[in-house]
């Protein structure tokens, strides 16, 4: 479901649990700015599913960095392999304390797709739903295990911020 330029008017009751605070005392307006900032640089602008269209929240798509290997978080992965892995070179330095071979790899083969979700709250927050994933920009193309789930680090809102400005081209 595409919004198709509509101004929402109507903030959300609350800050809902996943979200960060982006700005105190923000308005419509500053939303109205970002969504359109996002559609002039080419993203998906999108109603969440089950709002309407008068609510002030949507999901901004189509965001991806290259090369962005240092935003892996290497204690996650770290974990997952302690269950058993396919071997593969990166795979055993990481085990080895050392992640740059796997950041090598990622910046190479992969993409970080970044997704927000941004909102008004009723209290005047902007806020946001980070939704970052890496994806292999061609499939196929790495020797990584097709299994394994590569997750990016928990970022802090000045870097969240940061990277929403860049999705909507205002940065």
């Amino acid at each position: 479901m595409t919004d198709r330029g509509e101004r929402p008017t109507r903030p959300i009751p609350s800050k809902p649990a996943g979200y960060v605070e982006l700005a105190r005392y923000s308005s419509l307006g500053r939303l109205w700015s970002m969504l359109a900032g996002a559609r002039r640089a080419g993203r998906q602008v999108s109603l969440v599913r089950g709002d309407t269209p008068d609510v002030a929240r949507r999901r901004i798509s189509g965001y991806a960095l290259p090369g962005a290997g240092i935003f892996l978080d290497v204690a996650r992965v770290t974990e997952e392999l302690d269950g058993g892995f396919e071997p593969h070179p990166a795979l055993v330095a990481l085990l080895s304390d050392d992640p740059g071979p796997l950041r090598a790899e990622l910046n190479t083969h992969f993409e970080l797709q970044l997704d927000f979700v941004v909102a008004l709250t009723a209290g005047r927050d902007l806020i946001a739903r980070p939704e970052f994933r890496f994806a292999p920009i061609v499939p196929g193309l790495s020797a990584l295990p097709a299994d394994l789930t590569l997750r990016a680090r928990r970022l802090p809102r000045d870097e969240i911020h940061l990277l929403i400005q860049r999705a909507c081209g205002l940065a």
